[in-house]
């Protein structure tokens, strides 16, 4: 869901440029912005003690995250960095729920949108939870074709890599790897040149 750049601009958002590396908000610290990115790749994760990503989600332009402090007031639940070149809208806190205040059908679509995420991650824990690695990657890819997230619009190329969906499903680069080439046997996607397209 992406509010209109307009509207948050006249409640008092403001543009932030910031360069690929670069860490938005730490997991644990205080949400007092809403995020939206405008342009480039944002990944939100979680960090264990060894600097290990737990991909949660790659942010796409259009899209907003670290939306749990605004509404909870507890810390962030993950980090958000910056994967490439990307300007970003913030709006203070006070002003975004001001913003859904005052527009009753924002603030239903804002809480339907929560309310997809949330499903989404029931729906992904249950299969994590199975152990199987070829079910967690089809579930995922099942849900990439749901909702068009992640695929390239023009030819259903898979935007994000094997990396990303290792970081996302807890497995190794390498049992992703060989769990895409056993879908692939089985003509549930397709390898051509090395993307995957669903």
């Amino acid at each position: 869901m992406m509010i209109d750049i307009d509207t948050l601009l006249a409640c008092g958002a403001a543009y932030k440029k910031v360069p690929a590396g670069e860490i938005i908000f730490m997991e644990g610290g205080q949400g007092v912005f809403y995020h939206q990115l405008v342009s480039g790749k944002v990944r939100w994760v979680n960090i264990d003690e060894q600097g290990r990503e737990f991909l949660q989600n790659m942010v796409e332009p259009g899209e907003s995250f670290g939306e749990l402090p605004l509404f909870d007031d507890h810390p962030y639940a993950a980090s958000a960095i910056a994967d490439e070149d990307s300007l970003i809208l913030r709006l203070h806190k006070s002003n975004f729920l001001k913003l859904l205040r005052d527009n009753q059908d924002l603030h239903f679509a804002f809480t339907k949108m929560i309310t997809e995420r949330l499903r989404y991650k029931f729906y992904f824990i249950k299969e994590i939870a199975y152990h199987d690695p070829e079910n967690s990657v089809s579930k995922l890819i099942d849900y990439i074709r749901k909702t068009k997230k992640h695929l390239c619009p023009k030819c259903n190329r898979l935007t994000l890599t094997r990396q990303q969906i290792a970081d996302m499903t807890g497995l190794r680069v390498e049992t992703v790897i060989r769990t895409i080439r056993n879908l692939h046997d089985k003509g549930e996607l397709t390898i051509n040149k090395g993307k995957v397209y669903c």
